[in-house]
């Protein structure tokens, strides 16, 4: 359920320690650096109320699916229903860097479709579901991804990079069965999921709240109603979700030049704009909530983000607790760009715990 790749994303396991240790069955869970949503499934999982947040549209579309189950069947009927055979390519000839002429046909097809259904009203879950997978599948570096071999699918290249890399390998894109493939992945996110797991998200995700937004202003956030905030921010301007996630963008019909994604360089400037997240997190707190903060070691470990966490902080009135420091011993992003592991890439998750007082 988990497995849908976004950049810079952390593992289940750590919002799931801190929902335990923090939380109780009915509490609200909230994050907001929504990214694939990782907080908000884990929280619903355990019985939790999901809150999230981003700014970039893109995010709800990966999370919102996952909580509204189709079946197998209902996927495989549906995509039977979906006429993805077209005659010639509409699409902006580049983007065969990336795919089969055919492939494309298929995929411009299917993003048409979920626009039109978007624009008219009439998408419903089955659809949010194929339209989640078909993003993920999008790009990769195995058969099991819609393109030719590129980057993991969290990093999408621009076509002029992509033209390189198939001329280095030697390579031309292959045919895809674009249905086959977005079936096959279903198969897989759904393989463990039982009809009690089935039940519990669907109850949880008429209580859930998805905003797309700034999370410094969530004014549709009632005051004191979150129990628990497990969020990772941007780590300055160490990813650029805008770039790596372009052609996500476009498959969902988002133009991600309109969106105010943050990329801010100085420390000093980071630190102004997560005290105005830390500010409004003290809002939404209840009396005695927590917040766990995950960030990381930048710039080879010169920059240590808990510090500036620590400071973003002090003018909220949120008390820091403890930092946590999980030690990793291999980091799959810096693998996949072929740098041997400790040498780029994040080594550590570097968690601020901080509270709310009671009075």
């Amino acid at each position: 359920m988990h497995e849908i790749s976004y950049r810079a994303c952390f593992k289940p396991q750590l919002p799931s320690f801190f929902i335990k240790r923090y939380t109780q069955p009915g509490d609200v869970v909230y994050d907001p650096f929504m990214g694939r949503g990782t907080t908000l499934l884990e929280a619903a999982l355990r019985g939790r109320k999901p809150i999230g947040c981003d700014i970039n549209p893109l995010s709800r579309i990966l999370i919102e699916p996952r909580f509204s189950l189709p079946t197998l069947d209902e996927i495989e009927a549906r995509l039977a229903e979906i006429d993805i055979d077209v005659d010639e390519v509409l699409e902006p000839e580049p983007l065969l860097a990336f795919y089969h002429p055919r492939t494309l046909g298929h995929i411009s097809a299917l993003r048409a479709y979920f626009i039109r259904r978007e624009t008219a009203g009439t998408i419903d879950y089955v659809d949010r579901w194929i339209r989640m997978v078909a993003t993920n599948r999008l790009t990769g570096h195995s058969p099991g991804f819609f393109s030719v071999y590129t980057m993991p699918p969290n990093q999408a290249v621009t076509a002029e990079r992509q033209l390189v890399i198939n001329a280095k390998r030697h390579q031309t894109p292959p045919i895809r069965d674009v249905k086959a493939i977005i079936l096959k992945k279903s198969r897989a996110l759904l393989r463990n999921v039982d009809r009690q797991t089935v039940e519990i998200l669907a109850d949880l995700s008429t209580e859930s709240q998805l905003l797309t937004g700034s999370c410094t202003q969530t004014p549709s956030i009632k005051s004191e109603s979150v129990h628990l905030v497990v969020t990772s921010p941007p780590f300055l301007d160490i990813v650029d979700y805008r770039t790596d996630n372009w052609l996500r963008c476009w498959f969902n019909g988002i133009d991600s030049e309109t969106i105010p994604i943050w990329q801010i360089r100085s420390p000093h400037d980071w630190i102004a704009a997560m005290s105005r997240v830390f500010i409004e997190l003290e809002r939404v707190l209840v009396p005695g909530g927590h917040v766990a903060f995950e960030v990381g070691e930048i710039r080879g470990g010169r920059v240590l983000m808990e510090t500036l966490v620590v400071e973003a902080a002090s003018a909220s009135g949120l008390q820091v607790d403890y930092i946590m420091v999980n030690q990793q011993t291999f980091t799959k992003t810096a693998n996949c760009w072929g740098v041997s592991n400790r040498r780029k890439g994040t080594n550590t998750n570097r968690i601020v715990v901080l509270h709310k007082p009671n009075c």
